[in-house]
């Protein structure tokens, strides 16, 4: 979804519940999230995905999980590739 301000909804989200990783939108015009922290916190952002912010249509959400290597290696919840 873009022209919503969905990656800066996800920020927020995440930010607030003290995730770590990224989110940024595609070629294809989709946004792609990567999220480490507790399950209850990640369950949270889940049901935020699912309801996105004001203007938002969100047509699916798909899960892929990190490994405990790639969950260590990501930083405070940032927008990748924002000016």
């Amino acid at each position: 979804m873009q022209g919503v301000g969905f990656r800066w909804y996800v920020q927020r989200e995440a930010g607030e519940l003290d995730l770590r990783g990224w989110v940024r939108n595609t070629e294809e015009g989709e946004v792609e999230v990567v999220a480490a922290g507790t399950a209850e916190d990640l369950a949270e952002l889940r049901a935020s995905l699912r309801r996105g912010p004001r203007g938002a249509r969100v047509d699916r959400l798909i899960e892929h999980y990190l490994d405990e290597r790639e969950a260590a290696d990501l930083s405070s919840f940032h927008i990748d590739g924002a000016w």
